[in-house]
């Protein structure tokens, strides 16, 4: 089993990126958001060319970002090439396979299911009969409902709290496709294992549910809801990516599922404001980012009027106000140390307005509870992650990306190579050092997902997500 290595530190990986760059040691921060308003002002961008979309199993959301996110795996279960139809749901069961799947069923409680939710017993009934058209039926329809559940999770939609990822493997891997392919191998067990995520913390607590005595159900219960979380996700997060446990305010940059540099973050305030989960592209870093106001603060906190009234005080906060001839008033904060968005943020693109960006609030790092913001999630050392992002995907060179910060101008410098970014929310997860932890369900979302694990599994669940989008609204006044 792959473990993570100790003391993760974000100092080595990343240092070397930087050297002789004082950028990483001298950066001032401070806070959230932007409410969806257009960046302005900025003299300089850089746009770098991409290549065009590799061919892919599916039709690529991004480009081919999104096959470098999603890369095809040998050990996918289905070759799904240019095939248009899928295998049918029903097809032809051996004794000899449905034998397999009875033990499958009976043994899937090392995997966080419950066997009771798959038929167990009409299936076998009908098996002791022998082949028959009922046989093919009811072992079709328990490997059926076994896919959906590895592949996609047993949870719900509607006890997914906040929760916007579209998955992919729904359609990488048709149930049909997955039953042809495990009815012709005869290897029922090790097609279904196929499905598993491939992240080193679903296996590690496989392991932590296998050690964990009956007794201990609470225990028990909040490690297969965690299992459950990764199978929400894409089976493979691909070969490099960022990705934050929003309860353990820590951000990872991810390359082949081992920790390069780890940032401490600052979340969404519980209520509205939490942060949700998502999967997004991260396209470019905006260095020295504009922050648009939002008008809950120009107009409600009367933020317009002041800075038309006193263009002094205004010019030393950064702030230029514009009033239109409907009498409307804009106000734009332009960049700089004092920038509610610090000296930089992540290009990515969103129906939330969640994204990653720095800070001047610093001292806030300290505290231990850090659910502060008003949805975006700031990070530590912003700069320095703004910089290797730069270098990784292939937008700047590392002289290039330190004399663009350090330039005070407003410049987005678009990614060749674009990181898939996750937004999570696991209360037992691996910490940055590698331990297994638990964590404080800040958001009260593991209360929903518990309470799935008690009822009978929903057959016919639809895949959409119809939670509420919550905008960003406002920005945190934190001092």
């Amino acid at each position: 089993m792959k473990r993570f290595p100790g003391k993760f530190a974000s100092g080595v990986a990343v240092a070397s990126l930087l050297a002789g760059s004082a950028i990483a040691q001298s950066q001032v921060s401070r806070e959230d958001m932007i409410p969806g308003g257009q960046q302005q002002g900025g003299p300089a961008r850089m746009e770098m060319p991409t290549e065009p979309p590799a061919p892919a199993p599916v039709p690529p959301r991004n480009g081919d970002a999104f096959d470098q996110a999603f890369p095809r795996m040998v050990s996918e279960p289905v070759v799904q090439g240019g095939m248009e139809i899928p295998a049918p749901l029903v097809q032809p069961w051996t004794i000899a396979n449905a034998t397999k799947l009875v033990s499958v069923i009976e043994g899937i409680g090392a995997e966080g299911l419950d066997p009771a939710d798959y038929d167990l017993q009409p299936l076998k009934v009908a098996l002791a009969s022998g082949p028959s058209e009922e046989l093919d039926q009811l072992a079709s329809q328990s490997f059926a409902w076994l896919v959906e559940d590895l592949r996609d999770g047993r949870t719900p939609m509607d006890a997914r709290e906040q929760w916007f990822v579209e998955d992919p493997d729904r359609e990488l891997f048709r149930t049909g496709d997955v039953l042809e392919q495990a009815l012709a191998s005869g290897d029922i067990a090790g097609t279904l294992a196929t499905l598993n995520p491939t992240h080193p913390d679903y296996a590690r607590l496989r392991e932590a549910l296998a050690s964990t005595p009956e007794t201990e159900t609470a225990k028990r219960k909040l490690i297969r809801a965690n299992m459950d979380r990764w199978r929400w996700l894409a089976r493979d997060l691909g070969p490099q990516y960022l990705i934050t446990n929003v309860p353990e305010f820590q951000l990872r940059l991810t390359v082949k599922d081992r920790i390069i540099s780890t940032y401490r973050t600052i979340v969404g305030k519980p209520g509205r404001t939490a942060t949700p989960q998502l999967a997004e592209m991260v396209e470019g870093v905006v260095f020295n980012p504009t922050w648009t106001v939002p008008q809950s603060i120009v107009k409600g906190e009367g933020l317009g009027a002041r800075a038309l009234a006193n263009p002094a005080w205004a010019k030393r906060n950064g702030y230029v106000a514009t009033r239109g001839a409907n009498g409307y008033i804009s106000v734009v904060q332009q960049p700089g140390p004092g920038n509610s968005l610090g000296m930089m943020k992540l290009e990515m693109p969103n129906p939330h307005a969640i994204f990653f960006h720095d800070t001047p609030s610093r001292h806030l790092f300290a505290n231990d509870q850090r659910a502060l913001s008003h949805g975006c999630v700031r990070t530590e050392r912003a700069l320095e992650l703004a910089i290797t992002m730069a270098i990784l995907g292939k937008g700047a060179t590392k002289d290039e990306a330190v004399a663009i910060s350090t330039s005070r101008k407003y410049t987005k410098v678009m990614l060749e190579k674009q990181f898939p970014a996750y937004i999570t929310y696991f209360t037992m997860a691996s910490d940055i050092n590698g331990e297994m932890a638990t964590f404080k369900d800040i958001y009260n979302r593991d209360a929903p997902v518990l309470a799935s694990l008690d009822k009978p599994r929903v057959r016919n669940r639809s895949n959409v997500i119809d939670d509420e989008v919550i905008v960003i609204e406002d920005d945190l006044q934190d001092g």
